[in-house]
């Protein structure tokens, strides 16, 4: 296993120290964990609220 670097933050994933060649992980396998989360639909990234219908924007709507 690589080195961790020294006062780096901890593994998202086991809490070990991160290493340089995995950042921000400590191994391979933390990784693969973590992207094996995103695949399927563990963590998500939140949609902002359109305020408007199907694309029209308030802007858009402006006379002027």
């Amino acid at each position: 296993m690589p080195d961790p670097i020294p006062g780096t933050r901890k593994c998202p994933i086991c809490g070990k120290p991160a290493a340089e060649r995995f950042r921000p992980f400590c191994s391979k396998r933390c990784a693969d964990v973590d992207l094996h989360r995103w695949f399927s639909g563990r963590y998500a990234v939140p949609a902002a609220e359109q305020e408007a219908e199907e694309g029209a924007r308030p802007e858009d709507e402006e006379d002027g």
